[in-house]
This record gives C-alpha cells, structure tokens and sequence, in this order.
C-alpha cells in the first residue's frame, strides 16, 4: 500500500498543494496549504481511530485529507472534483490498488458543502476535519481593517479543540472565541452549513456531532 509519508513526500502534490493556496491567497481565501493540509489528515485519523476504524482506513483518510484540496489549483468552483480527477491520476501512476484510489478519490470529491456529502467512514472523517479547521492563524491577511467576514470568524478562534468519545459516540468541537472579533451571528452565518455537514457525517460514523462556544452548548 502507498503510505501517507510516501504521499507527503511526493514533489507533484505538495507542487499541487502549494499552487491551489497560492491561487486562494490572490482570491482572498484563509490558508489552504500544507498546515491546513496536514492538520486535516492527522485530525480525520484521529477520529477515525477513536471510533474503533481500522489503521488501513485511517491512512487512506490520511491520504485524501493531505491531497484535498488540491483541485483549487484547477478552480475554486467544483475544487473538490477537480481534485479528484487530480488525485485519481496521481495514485494511478503511483500504482496505488484500485479499491484504494477509488476510496481516496472519493472522499476528496465529496468534501465540499455545496455538492458533496459523507458517503463512507473515510469521507465522513474527511469532512469533519476539513470543516472543524477554523483557527485564527488560518487568516493571511495582515491588515484587520481589510478582513472580511471569512477573515473575522477565523480570526476570532482563539482555541479550537476536537474530541472522540466512542463510548459516548459523541464528536464535540469546542471553539474558544473573541465575540468582540465577530459575533456568533457572524459565526453561524459562514459556517451553519458546515457544522451541519459535519452532523451528517458524523451520523455516518455512529456519532452524534456536537460544537460548544466558550462553553455553552450552541449546536
């Protein structure tokens, strides 16, 4: 099997990586490079180890969370399917197995809100990863009197915490934020539809997905 360290080695996809972040800077998005990358497939794993999934699961969710978003090289619009053909092509010339590249192509083409959703346990971690990523350090720009209402939700996150409990069968995503950065009307006016997404995945999972706001229970 083609490993995640094999695939975080690779010069064509981190080429890739790079590209679509670059692509995003110019058009105003929070980062989308390795960091973002890498944080996703490491926290898709881990939910999907404490959820009692095989390690070979975990790894090709690895995979397909470091090559996500790839496709925002090709365009914004539709970039998770483009990543996936991007994707499907790469792990074919890395003579990755067909069961695999198809889980993995998959994953990386439903991950978006706007035409996607979970479709197995390694999509649905995917998803949640990819959505629960709102961090302050995610902002690039530097002038807070240029930020846009992506830019105030991200930058207001000062803590960002996400916990398992298989036991419970509960996914919780705790956020520690400034309400004096942006209101949680703000908050849920960019991010509703993924919280809600993540719920979705969640349940594919088994789970129940919880999100709590300085403590307060808000979803």
């Amino acid at each position: 099997m083609i490993s995640y360290q094999e695939i975080k080695q690779n010069e064509e996809i981190k080429a890739y990586i790079k590209r679509g972040n670059e692509n995003l800077n110019v058009l105003g998005f929070t980062d989308h490079s390795a960091a973002h990358t890498c944080l996703v497939a490491e926290r898709a794993a881990y939910i999907l180890e404490e959820m009692g999934y095989s390690e070979h699961e975990q790894e090709l969710v690895k995979i397909a969370g470091y090559m996500h978003d790839i496709g925002n090289t090709v365009n914004r619009k539709h970039h998770a399917e483009y990543g996936g053909l991007l994707a499907d092509s790469i792990l074919r010339n890395m003579d990755m197995s067909i069961e695999d590249r198809i889980t993995i192509v998959s994953a990386i083409s439903h991950h978006d809100e706007s035409t996607g959703g979970a479709k197995d346990a390694v999509s649905a971690a995917l998803i949640i990863a990819d959505k629960t990523d709102v961090r302050q350090n995610r902002v690039t720009e530097q002038d807070q009197s240029k930020f846009d209402i992506h830019d105030r939700v991200n930058y207001a996150v000062i803590g960002n915490r996400l916990t398992v409990n298989e036991d419970d069968k509960k996914i919780t995503l705790e956020l520690d934020v400034d309400e004096s950065i942006c209101t949680m009307y703000e908050y849920f006016d960019i991010f509703l539809q993924r919280m809600l997404m993540s719920r979705a995945a969640a349940e594919m999972l088994g789970a129940k997905f919880s999100l709590k706001v300085n403590g307060s229970k808000v979803l």
